[in-house]
C-alpha cells in the first residue's frame, strides 16, 4: 500500500507514467518472466529480420537478393496483421479438439491487465506472432527465383489460417495433440513439409539440375546463420514462458546441438570433397537447430549432444536424396533440413527425455514406447495435414494468380521484372 500511495504522489507530479499501477496490479504477473519474453520476442523476430532473410539472400544468385529480401519484410509485415486480426484467436481460443475459433478476433477480449499464466496476454500474444511470422518465412526457401510475389502472398495468408493455426491449436492451444500428452516445442514439420510441396507444384528452377550455380554470397549467408543462431535463444529458451531452469536448460542444449550438427557436417563435407564450405558449416548448424527444437524443453545435455549429431548426419542425407536421387528443387534445402531434422526431434524426444539422458522425465504411467507412438502420430497427422492442404492453397493462389514468373523474368531475375530494383550497381 506504501509503494502504491508513493506511486499515486509520483504520478500527480508526473514523474511516473500511467503504466505503472496496473503492472503492479495484474495478478500473478512476474516481472523476470515478463521481462524474459519481451527479450525472447525481439529475438525470435531478429530471426527473420534480417536473420533468415540475410540467410537465404546469400543462397540465390546476386540477380534475385531483392526478391528474396522483399518475401520476408512482406510475410513479416503480413503475417503479423493477420494474426492479429485472425491468427491468434484461431489457435488459441475455444476449446475444440482440431480447430480454435474467432472469439478474440483482433485481440478484442485482451486488455491491459490480462494475464496468460505469469506474463500479460498480450505479450504471450506477440511472442507467438513471431513464430507465426517465421515459420511461412521458413518456405521461401523452396519457391526462390521463380514464384510470382503475388501468390507467394496469397500462399502464405491462406497457410497461416489454414494450416498454421490449426496445428498450432493441436500442440499448444489445447486441442487434441496437447491431450495426447505431445512432447513438442516446434513447428519446423509443417514449414517443411509445405517447401516440399511448393518445390514440386512450382516446379524446378530452368538451370536444375543440369548445373549448380553456386551461392553468391556465402559471406551474407554467415552472417544471417549467425543471427538465426542467437536468435534462436528466444525460440527455444523462451518457449518456456518463465525464466527459470527450464529457459537456462533449453538455451544450452539448443546452442550445443548447433555445434555439434555444425561440426559433423563441416567433417563430412572435408571427407567427401576434401574441403570444408562456410555454406556447409552453417546449414549444419541449422539443421541441428531445427532438430533439437522439437525437445529443447525436456531434455539435457547429453539429449543435445545426441540430437546435434542425429540431425547433423541425418539432414545431410536428406538433401542428398531430395536434390539428387529424387531431382526435386527444394531450392534451399527446407524440407531436409527443417522438415527431416523435426521429424528427427520430435520422435527421438521420447526416448532422450528419460532421465538416463538427462531430461526431465516423461509422465506418469508413460513409457517410451508409448510416447513414441503418440509422437509418431501427431507427426504423421501433422504433415498429411499440411501436405493436403498447402497442395489445395497453392492450387487457389495459380488459379488467381498464377504460381511462376515467365521464363524470361526467371532469365533476367525476379528483381528488376518483380520489383523494379537492383541488389548490386550493374546487376
Amino acid at each position: 500500500m506504501f509503494i502504491r500511495f508513493v506511486l499515486r504522489g509520483l504520478m500527480a507530479l508526473g514523474l511516473v507514467g500511467v503504466s505503472a499501477l496496473p503492472a503492479l496490479a495484474a495478478d500473478g504477473l512476474d516481472t523476470g518472466d515478463t521481462a524474459w519474453i519481451l527479450s525472447a520476442t525481439a529475438l525470435v523476430l531478429f530471426m527473420t529480420l534480417p536473420g533468415l532473410a540475410l540467410f537465404y539472400a546469400g543462397l540465390v544468385q546476386s540477380k534475385n537478393i531483392i526478391s528474396v529480401l522483399m518475401h520476408h519484410f512482406a510475410i513479416a509485415c503480413l503475417m503479423s496483421v493477420l494474426w492479429v486480426v485472425a491468427g491468434y484467436s484461431m489457435a488459441f481460443s475455444g476449446d475444440g479438439a482440431w480447430f480454435g475459433n474467432l472469439d478474440n478476433m483482433f485481440l478484442g477480449g485482451i486488455g491491459v491487465d490480462s494475464m496468460s499464466g505469469t506474463i500479460p496476454e498480450s505479450l504471450f500474444a506477440a511472442f507467438q506472432m513471431t513464430f507465426a511470422i517465421i515459420t511461412p518465412a521458413l518456405v521461401i526457401g523452396a519457391y526462390v527465383e521463380r514464384m510470382k510475389f503475388a501468390a507467394v502472398l496469397i500462399f502464405s495468408v491462406l497457410w497461416l489460417l489454414f494450416v498454421y493455426a490449426p496445428v498450432t491449436h493441436w500442440v499448444w492451444g489445447g486441442g487434441i495433440m496437447a491431450g495426447w500428452g505431445v512432447m513438442d516445442f516446434a513447428g519446423g514439420i509443417t514449414a517443411g513439409t509445405a517447401a516440399l510441396v511448393c518445390a514440386v507444384m512450382v516446379g524446378k528452377r530452368r538451370h536444375f539440375p543440369q548445373s549448380q550455380i553456386p551461392p553468391h554470397s556465402p559471406a551474407l549467408t554467415m552472417i544471417g546463420a549467425s543471427m538465426l543462431w542467437v536468435g534462436w535463444f528466444g525460440f527455444n529458451g523462451g518457449s518456456a514462458l518463465g525464466a527459470g531452469g527450464g529457459a537456462g536448460m533449453a538455451l544450452l542444449v539448443t546452442h550445443i546441438a548447433a555445434a555439434t550438427a555444425s561440426l559433423v557436417w563441416m567433417g563430412i563435407e572435408w571427407m567427401r570433397f576434401g574441403r570444408p564450405s562456410l555454406v556447409g558449416i552453417v546449414t549444419g548448424m541449422v539443421a541441428g537447430l531445427a532438430t533439437v527444437t522439437p525437445a529443447s524443453g525436456f531434455i539435457g545435455l547429453p539429449g543435445g549432444l545426441i540430437l546435434g549429431l542425429a540431425g547433423g548426419f541425418g539432414c545431410y542425407i536428406a538433401v542428398d536424396i531430395i536434390r539428387g536421387k529424387l531431382k526435386i528443387d527444394d531450392s534451399l534445402d527446407v524440407f531436409a533440413v527443417h522438415g527431416v531434422g523435426g521429424i528427427i526431434g520430435s520422435l527421438l524426444v521420447a526416448f532422450l527425455a528419460l532421465p538416463g539422458f538427462g531430461g526431465l522425465g516423461l509422465a506418469d504411467g508413460v513409457t517410451p514406447g508409448s510416447q513414441f507412438m503418440v509422437q509418431l502420430a501427431s507427426v504423421a497427422i501433422t504433415v498429411a495435414w499440411t501436405l493436403v492442404v498447402s497442395v489445395i492453397i497453392l492450387m487457389i493462389a495459380k488459379a488467381v494468380a498464377g504460381l511462376r514468373v515467365d521464363d524470361q523474368t526467371e532469365v533476367d531475375g525476379l528483381d528488376l521484372a518483380e520489383h523494379g530494383e537492383r541488389g548490386y550497381p550493374g546487376n
